[in-house]
């Protein structure tokens, strides 16, 4: 991993985008039922108000999902951290440590991130080349080394490197698509949005290793639609 070629003081932040303030976000996840301390930490020691406009930066630290242009959103903190604890959960009770995460929607960045503390290889992929080309130079800033990303239609997924150990989508469609489906390992988990827009639900689905996958409902949730081509 690199060097962060961020400013000592965009990494600290201030104010509203101190330390304080993001500690106050991490018990707010505690709070509000996070239970991995590993993914509360990260989130706790991430600068999230690099992810959004400066317009933003005094509220980049509530847990409520912001804009960042194009009709997209920086997901609410608390669904990025009980997607990636869904995540985590299936490996740790399979006593695995979590490889190859397909990521469908980099957005911001954000959830990318995130992931790449706590993962081995992060692949993500984003419709929209011109939050791709940001979130980019976000991870170059950063100093991220564990993240691959492709401009692409996501719903095609990222066939090349399938399979994948997990996969998160961070937009919501009536089904997950056929071609995601087929990119994932007999044994790994699936953690995204379905439905419409005014009735979306969180699932997991896990794979049992030969070809049976069983589905949870994780709880009700509100994301931007999935959608297909480039933009």
């Amino acid at each position: 991993m690199s060097m962060h070629t961020l400013p000592p003081s965009v990494l600290k932040g201030e104010g509203m985008t101190s330390q304080r303030a993001r500690d106050r976000l991490a018990a707010q996840l505690k709070e509000s039922g996070v239970r991995d301390a590993r993914v509360i930490d990260v989130i706790r020691n991430l600068p999230r108000h690099h992810f959004i406009d400066q317009a933003l930066h005094s509220r980049a630290y509530e847990n409520t999902a912001l804009p960042i242009g194009h009709g997209q959103t920086i997901s609410q903190p608390w669904v990025v951290a009980r997607m990636t604890e869904a995540l985590l959960e299936h490996f740790d009770e399979r006593k695995e440590k979590p490889g190859r995460v397909l990521e469908i929607g980099t957005g911001s960045g954000y959830q990318a991130v995130v992931l790449a503390a706590l993962v081995e290889q992060v692949y993500t992929v984003e419709r929209i080349e011109e939050l791709l080309r940001q979130a980019r130079r976000r991870f170059r800033q950063l100093g991220i080394g564990n993240i691959r990303s492709r401009h692409d239609d996501g719903k095609l997924g990222w066939a090349d490197e399938a399979p994948f150990d997990a996969v998160i989508l961070t937009a919501a469609g009536d089904s997950i698509p056929s071609r995601i489906l087929e990119q994932l390992s007999p044994s790994g988990v699936l953690v995204a949005p379905v439905g419409s827009p005014s009735n979306q639900v969180l699932i997991r689905l896990r794979g049992d290793g030969e070809g049976d996958f069983v589905q949870e409902e994780l709880g009700a949730v509100s994301f931007v639609p999935l959608l297909g081509g480039i933009g």
